[in-house]
């Protein structure tokens, strides 16, 4: 007997688990139970999952889909209902994935849960967004908003701050991203009074990217330093946060606070999340250059960076060298990546320290040299190079940058003879900072734990509540590995 069932498990053919699997309605209406489930017992972390698993099905969201959903989710002639549909066209019954008497018989369950009305529109959205039916979705995005604002339940606080970030994005893509700035304003003032901290996080990101994309960098420190700070709930929404710190704090010239911001937004960000970790370390780069440090040869190999972080390597190159004429062919052949970048400005802040390390490597190898030869080195295009050699090397004295003296009756420049620097306090500086640094990840580290709620109390438990225990710190594990890989 086992041998004839073991032979007919093996005539079954290899499509049988394609056709056992669940469509994608029936994973809608998993999520959509998912949900309600979450809203009746008011557990955030239901809905924050079933986000997560509707952004692994976005591929897969179509017409005919999101109609079935919708009729499923929400009361047929209902305002929502009528208007979301309206959003979908109209396509044949048999692109439906199920068939018409299931759907028939799981419509009948009909649910006015306001956490399953929004999650429609976030469906929809979505759809819209892909099908790149702009103005649809900007109406769509509109009057998800407005229905969000009556709503004041932490369990919407979630999809609410979805919400938010596609209504921003639909606008930027349109090119009309001033046009909401007013309405992000009084949505963060909402999010505020309702103590709605993720959506806060949200909002505040997205009115620092509406001011940073039109340049109005004293705005957006205006409302960085003014608005409530709190302790993250998402690390995706701090991470962006400390980029558009960063950038505010380059323009500013506060380059050690935006050097430090920016590393740490790079390192918090996911492995996912490659793109932004690019324009992280494009950013970092140019900071480090104006500290007039030179970064390390392995930030521009790393894995999918290579090809993206090239431009910025070869820029890094010529402020190594200290060669003006290779700074200005770089800045040249590159100069449409940096525009894009937003990063031109930026560049021509460079050109002050390509000139001062080429000064410094001429004071090292140099005991003694013309002002004239100087300017030949540094290729001077000025009109009169032997002043102009002077004044650099006068004011780069000053500043400490070189150990040298000009003596001006026969032109020269004098360096002074190189001491041990390990006889000034360059060590214990060095020494110093990467103490601080490593004390200030360890901090980070530990204020970053999750502990279980009530770990303090120490009570017999059952063998049942001891599975029930071990089966949700399993999901929170799951949970934590997977939430950097989301909303990036």
């Amino acid at each position: 007997m086992t041998q004839d069932v073991e032979m007919k498990e093996l005539q079954v053919p290899s499509n049988s688990a394609s056709s056992t699997a669940p469509s994608t309605l029936q994973l809608l209406k998993e999520i959509g139970s998912l949900i309600e489930t979450g809203s009746y017992a008011r557990e955030v972390r239901r809905i924050v999952r079933a986000v997560r698993l509707t952004i692994a099905l976005r591929r897969k969201l179509k017409a005919p889909v999101l109609a079935a959903f919708l009729n499923f989710a929400l009361v047929p002639g209902s305002e929502a209902h009528t208007r979301l549909c309206s959003y979908l066209p109209k396509e044949d019954e048999h692109d439906m994935e199920v068939d018409t008497a299931t759907s028939a018989a799981q419509t009948l369950a009909k649910h006015s849960l306001p956490e399953l009305e929004i999650y429609c529109y976030l469906l929809v959205l979505i759809f819209l967004i892909d099908q790149k039916r702009y103005n649809e979705a900007k109406a769509c995005s509109s009057a998800s908003i407005a229905r969000v604002r009556n709503l004041n339940r932490r369990t919407v606080d979630v999809l609410a701050s979805r919400l938010y970030f596609y209504y921003s994005y639909i606008y930027e893509l349109t090119g009309d991203l001033a046009e909401i700035r007013g309405n992000l304003l009084a949505l963060h003032r909402i999010a505020t009074l309702r103590h709605d901290e993720l959506g806060q996080e949200t909002l505040l990101n997205l009115l620092l990217r509406n001011y940073l994309h039109y340049n109005l960098y004293d705005q957006a420190e205006k409302l960085r330093s003014k608005a409530p700070r709190f302790e993250a709930h998402s690390n995706q929404q701090f991470c962006r946060y400390l980029f558009y710190l960063g950038k505010i704090r380059t323009i500013q010239l506060e380059y050690t606070d935006a050097k430090e911001s920016l590393l740490q937004a790079a390192r918090k960000a996911p492995v996912a999340a490659r793109g932004f970790r690019v324009l992280c370390n494009k950013w970092a780069v140019i900071v480090r250059l104006l500290l007039g440090e030179i970064p390390e040869r392995t930030v521009f190999v790393q894995k999918g960076m290579k090809k993206s972080l090239r431009p910025y390597f070869e820029l890094t190159n010529a402020v190594r060298i200290g060669d003006l004429e290779l700074f200005r062919t770089v800045a040249e052949k590159f100069a449409g990546t940096f525009g894009s970048d937003r990063t031109h400005n930026l560049i021509v802040r460079l050109r002050h320290n390509v000139i001062r390390t080429g000064l410094r490597n001429i004071s090292i190898s140099y005991s003694r040299i013309s002002l004239a030869d100087v300017a030949k080195k540094l290729r001077l295009d000025s009109p009169n190079p032997v002043a102009d050699a002077e004044s650099i090397v006068a004011k780069a004295i000053r500043d400490g940058a070189i150990d040298a003296t000009v003596d001006h009756a026969n032109g020269w420049m004098v360096s002074k003879e190189t001491g041990d620097v390990y006889s000034t306090n360059e060590p214990q500086f060095a020494f110093n900072s990467r103490i601080a640094f490593c004390l200030n990840m360890h901090n980070e580290a530990v204020r970053a734990l999750r502990f279980p709620p009530n770990s303090h109390k120490k009570e017999k438990e059952s063998a049942e509540k001891r599975r029930e225990r071990q089966q949700q710190e399993q999901e929170l594990a799951k949970h934590i590995a997977e939430e950097d890989d989301d909303e990036f």
